[in-house]
């Protein structure tokens, strides 16, 4: 027999029908009346003709498999076995429900049997909100309002039990001594427990004094009210519960303590704050938006402040910051908005650490990029303006690119109806580009500047400091380009495709450098020289190039064919000598007390350079070429697809270039680079190396060392083979696990079709969680996933003409396993082959607990040395009810 928790079929549904009191007369007593008056008004006036409201306002059904039974003494209908009520949005389901006209009201509870068992117990559903009745209930469905015994109801992610309940027309709940919990088995793992609960629909759960329980035992954690979120995550606002510890310098905290404003479905913002007990504090505010069709974006901003105490041994004493913001556009209109702007002090990262996050740990460089584009309609015109940024969190160098604008036409065929080919696709197009640089490294030409606030004793890098601003305002890098270049593409000898092109380009500049030799220091030294000065230079070129292929067939073997392909590339280049004095983009000047004379560019270091110096007749050529193998496919039962393809060498490049103008050292260096993988691409090997083909002497320099030089003859001449390896690299990548294991993208798809599936809208902040959690394996662990391991190989090899050999060596290590179904390891490692130690390492362990999660993150050595243990509710309502022991960097 089914009971009243689970739905049954409805066999008939009998509509209620009242008797009625008021009979209308009979149309044939009508017609004796021989005294009709045609003019009465009472007829008109009867209310018997006005129809009655009554307070049911739509259909009723009920059913009762075994019985239904009506008293019409009292007006009540009583109903037997699987019985269910219906009325509006509202259904009732139990063994009993007695029906009571008179009243408005509905009574319904289970049947003991003659064990004394108790079966079907009522169910209660109203609208979104469903109670298991585990006793009685009474329900007006005038007022909507129910009073029920012992009952279990679901609010948002949580559960709510309670021994007596009061259900209230706007939907808000009252209990007594009831609790509240996320965990769903019968016996809950955890609960909070008090004598007086409400809950507002939409709004939040509150309690009065409270306790937590722990598999039914109770704890001393408890406070004298509670809060608890109840509306979507998209609409909620109220307060952010902090994170509280202890460290042995920062002394006892307080973090994360603040505010959550859902302003409006557009705007969602939060702030917390920080607070220890020995001096310290920090403030962050986070905020996201999105216009529906136009744009959205988030932006946060952090700033730490901490001053140890003055009779600590190591103090510590910093005020960092770091700022975050992204602007993503809809595409609409002619003009386009962006930004990502990530930008700090040089020492947030280390000082500020974050133990859910180990990239952010380890970050080494920040950038940020704003820009802003508009098209013409109408016109092959379009403008662009950035905003660059980009901040080395080691060594402190800063560049800022402030701003960067674009003026473009785009390529314009002027003869495009032309039949003859050359002249059909001959285009032209021009560019301008404004560029102001900034940045805190600083050529000085006599030494230190007497006017730098705040010298670090480096007179390179300056600190990029408010007071300094000005300073660095004043030795800005800018300049502007324009170029014009013109092409033309077309066939010869039918297999050939020839591109002929030429461009024009002038710089313009507000100074230029003058260089004169400074006898007393033995130096060349250089001023500016204030004035407008433009830089004209202008260069040709032409290119062939064409596409063979081969194929190999096989007539047995596992392998069917082999198919090649090669793209050889010859170009010729042509630029003339700008050095000449009468251009003055160069200038001679004496460099030692011998009379030694060099060419300087009058516009070194610019925006923009300058001229290129000396004449140039080069020919360039390149071959490229890709080698793939089609062989049997075993796996395929089908014969569908009975082979596959599987690379052998996805690309092998080749190039150099011959300088004919010049009067040595015409062969440029030869570059090799290939690519390729193995294993149905879970291994990929990159190789690149660049080859010097002319010999090298040695020679003793003035200090008496002896180093060596570059001389104008071919190895192969001096016996030295073809060359000598400059430079050479070898990076290998693979990643093994099961076939089922789930990379990033593949989680954030599973994550998002739950959510649709449980009847969820997908909005831009719901999208920000989601991708929040695919990337943080603390947030989400897959435990369907049994190992997963990917590690990397760097070899690097260098040789400068100076004979002085330098090779490095890593390798990196990460992934993850399951111990048991509940058990799960992550790591992250990496060993340096010339230090011999190991590099920054990361060991996690997360345990699955139903309703809980443990995560436990640890970094061993380094300059992040710290270990933090989190338990936390995997509910999001009850995200901030944890217990976490962390212990940082700054305890060492």
């Amino acid at each position: 027999m089914a009971t009243a928790q689970n739905p049954v079929r409805k066999l008939e549904e009998k509509p209620l029908t009242l008797p009625d009191t008021l009979i209308s007369p009979s149309r044939d007593l009508m017609a004796l009346d021989t005294l009709p008056n045609s003019t009465d008004t009472l007829a008109l006036s009867d209310s018997t003709n006005i129809m009655p409201r009554s307070d049911i306002s739509t259909d009723i059904t009920y059913y009762g498999e075994d019985s239904i039974v009506s008293d019409f003494t009292e007006n009540k209908i009583y109903l037997y076995n699987q019985a269910w009520f219906e009325y509006g949005t509202m259904r009732l389901e139990a063994d009993l429900i007695v029906i009571d006209w008179e009243n408005s009201e509905l009574y319904a509870s289970g049947v003991t049997d003659s064990l004394g068992k108790v079966t079907g117990n009522p169910f209660f559903k109203d609208g979104p909100s469903s109670y298991e009745i585990r006793k009685e209930m009474k329900y007006n469905f005038k007022t909507q309002k129910a009073i029920i015994k012992d009952v279990v109801t679901e609010q948002q992610d949580g559960i709510l039990r309670g021994e007596t309940i009061k259900k209230m027309q706007d939907g808000s709940v009252y209990l007594a001594n009831g609790y509240y919990t996320t965990c769903t088995l019968t016996i809950p793992h955890y609960h909070v427990a008090s004598n007086k609960i409400k809950s507002i629909e939409g709004g939040q759960v509150v309690t009065g004094p409270f306790n937590l329980y722990f598999n039914g035992i109770p704890t001393p954690l408890g406070l004298p009210f509670g809060i608890l979120p109840n509306t979507p995550e998209e609409k909620a606002t109220g307060l952010i519960f902090p994170s509280y510890g202890q460290e042995q310098k920062r002394g006892l905290y307080l973090r994360d303590l603040g505010y959550y404003f859902a302003f409006n479905d557009f705007i969602h913002a939060r702030i917390t704050g920080d607070i220890y007990s020995n001096g310290g504090w920090g403030l962050k505010s986070q905020a996201a938006y999105k216009k529906r069709y136009r744009f959205g974006g988030s932006f946060n901003i952090d700033f730490q402040k901490f001053k140890s105490p003055e009779t600590e041994l190591n103090p510590v004493d910093y005020n960092t910051f770091r700022i975050q913001w992204s602007h993503n556009p809809e595409s609409r209109g002619n003009s386009r908005f962006s930004a990502s702007v990530n930008a700090g002090s040089t020492s947030y990262f280390n000082n500020i650490v974050n133990p859910n996050n180990y990239t952010n740990n380890v970050t080494a460089d920040l950038s940020s990029t704003v820009n802003y584009s508009k098209t013409f309609t109408g016109t092959p015109f379009s403008f662009g303006a950035s905003m660059r940024h980009s901040q080395s969190v080691q060594t402190g160098e800063v560049q800022l690119s402030l701003p960067t604008m674009n003026l473009s036409m785009n390529r314009q065929n002027p003869f495009k109806n032309v039949k003859f080919e050359p002249l059909k696709t001959l285009n032209i197009a021009y560019n301008f580009d404004l560029q102001n640089s900034i940045t805190n490294k600083v050529t000085q030409e006599f030494g230190v500047d007497p006017n730098l606030i705040e010298n670090s004793g480096d007179p390179e890098l300056v600190p990029f400091t408010p007071a300094n601003f000005g300073y660095l305002l004043q030795n800005a890098n800018n300049g502007a380009r324009n170029r014009i270049p013109v092409s033309s593409n077309f066939s010869l000898f039918k297999y050939f495709t020839g591109t002929a092109s030429a461009s024009v380009t002038e710089l313009w500049y507000l100074n230029r450098i003058n260089y004169f030799y400074n006898p007393s220091e033995e130096r060349v030294d250089k001023i500016l020289e204030d004035g407008f000065n433009r830089v004209t230079f202008y260069s040709s070129s032409f290119s062939l190039n064409t596409n063979i292929y081969g194929f190999f067939n096989f007539k047995k073997g596992k392998v069917q064919a082999i198919r090649q392909h090669i793209q050889p590339s010859l170009s010729f280049n042509f630029s003339p000598d700008f050095s000449a004095p009468s251009f003055g983009y160069f200038q001679e000047v004496q460099v030692n007390e011998q009379g030694d004379t060099r060419l300087f560019s009058r516009q070194q270091g610019f925006s923009f350079g300058g001229a290129p110096l000396g004449e140039s007749r080069a020919m360039s050529f390149s071959i490229r070429s890709v080698l793939e193998a089609k062989i049997l496919d075993k796996s395929d039962s089908t014969g569908e697809n009975p082979t596959k393809k599987i690379p052998i060498l996805e690309n092998i490049d080749l190039s150099s270039s011959y300088n004919f103008a010049a009067d040595s050292f015409n062969l440029a260096p030869i570059r090799i680079s290939a690519r390729t993988s193995f294993f149905d691409r879970r291994l990929s090997v990159n190789m690149s190396t660049t080859l010097d083909p002319y010999s090298t002497e040695a020679y003793t320099n003035r200090s008496g060392t002896e180093t060596f030089r570059a001389i104008n003859e071919f190895a192969w001449k001096n016996g030295m083979g073809i060359g000598t390896i400059r430079n050479a690299s070898l990076n290998m990548n693979a990643s093994i696990n099961p076939n089922s294991a789930q990379n990033q993208g593949e989680v954030r798809d599973e994550l998002t079709n739950e959510f649709m599936q449980q009847g969820g809208v997908m909005d831009d902040f719901v999208q920000s969680e989601i991708n929040r959690i695919a990337t943080d394996p603390s947030q989400y662990i897959d435990w369907s996933i049994p190992w997963n391991v990917s590690f990397g190989y760097v070899l690097s090899y260098s040789k400068p003409v100076s004979g002085r050999q330098n090779i490095t060596q890593t390798i990196s290590i990460n992934g993850d396993f399951s111990l048991s179904d509940k058990w799960k390891i992550n790591f992250n490692t990496g060993f340096d082959a010339q230090t011999k130690e190991l590099t920054q390492t990361m060991i996690g362990i997360a345990r699955d607990l139903h309703c809980w999660q443990m995560n436990v993150n640890w970094v061993p050595f380094g300059a992040f040395t710290s270990y933090n243990i989190d338990i936390r509710v995997k509910s999001t309502i009850l995200q901030d009810l944890k217990v976490s022991r962390r212990r940082s960097f700054f305890d060492r």
